[in-house]
């Protein structure tokens, strides 16, 4: 699958509707898409995507359901009529509820792109294995993004430190999204597994997440364009 449109998807991670506005007529629709996520979505709900859309912005709604299969297909079904252009699923609810999304989203005639979360980049190697998930972070992200590829699912979620090796094992059409992704003048935040953005292009990814290096910035364009001039 190739990539086509920015490459950059701010994350808008704000408590109300005012300041995410403030950010995003900032923006230009041209060079980001926006990733709308949960807090922001129980606050202000379908309305507020909607309107983004309406604005011109490519919507990842970043829900990242996790349930029986045919609550989540229903589910991926209600986002799609929403007119989000991408959105995601955890990997680690198995084959079966993944197919029933990405069979479900395959009977539009316009169907947004559906994406595995594997291990989200928050996660040091401890808190992998507290949970009770063998082997290393990229072991179990390889085996996720295997059985997502299987479940019919566009690509992953994954950290940019996972990158290389997923785009060597899954191939050229399958979509590698990352966050954790800092330009080198950043601070980690809550972020573990971080690489600079033209670095993570660089091993294979297609689309990267940023949020507070541009959302936090003095000037959020200005940010923006310096990144895409990066990864260009």
């Amino acid at each position: 699958m190739s990539v086509t449109g920015p490459r950059i998807i701010v994350a808008l991670d704000y408590p109300d509707s005012a300041s995410a506005w403030g950010l995003i007529d900032q923006l230009d629709a041209d060079m980001c898409r926006l990733k709308i996520g949960k807090e922001m979505f129980t606050r202000l709900g379908p309305d507020f995507v909607r309107q983004v859309i309406d604005k011109g912005f490519d919507v990842f709604l970043d829900l990242k359901y996790h349930d029986i299969p045919n609550t989540v297909a229903a589910a991926c079904e209600a986002a799609a009529d929403l007119g989000v252009w991408m959105l995601n699923v955890h990997a680690s609810g198995g084959r079966r509820m993944m197919e029933a999304a990405a069979d479900r989203l395959a009977r539009l005639s316009q169907r947004p792109l559906l994406i595995g979360v594997t291990i989200l980049t928050s996660l040091s190697e401890e808190e992998i294995a507290e949970i009770g998930y063998p082997g290393s972070p990229a072991e179990n992200v390889s085996r996720l993004a295997a059985l997502a590829q299987a479940s019919g699912l566009d690509g992953v979620v994954c950290s940019p430190r996972e990158a290389e090796q997923l785009r060597a094992e899954r191939g050229e059409d399958f979509l590698l999204v990352t966050p954790g992704v800092r330009p080198a003048s950043a601070s980690l935040d809550d972020q573990t597994r971080v690489m600079t953005p033209a670095d993570a292009i660089a091993v294979g990814a297609s689309f990267l997440v940023i949020g507070r290096p541009i959302t936090a910035a003095q000037d959020p364009l200005a940010a923006l364009q310096a990144i895409s001039a990066e990864i260009a």
